[in-house]
């Protein structure tokens, strides 16, 4: 089964890993024009928010 853990990064995007490896980003700013994916526009904007991670139980 594989391992999935998703890591809110300091003020970025939530970033899905499957086995140790990304699948994706997702928007946490709420301002990306590619939601539901991260475009980086959380830079721009100045998204401020703690990292977190969060096991996810299969």
């Amino acid at each position: 089964m594989p391992s999935v853990v998703i890591k809110s990064t300091e003020n970025g995007p939530n970033v899905i890993m499957v086995d140790g490896k990304t699948l994706t980003a997702l928007c946490r700013c709420g301002q990306s024009s590619k939601k539901p994916y991260c475009d980086g526009t959380h830079r721009k904007v100045g998204f401020q928010a703690a990292a977190a991670e969060v096991p996810v139980l299969s």
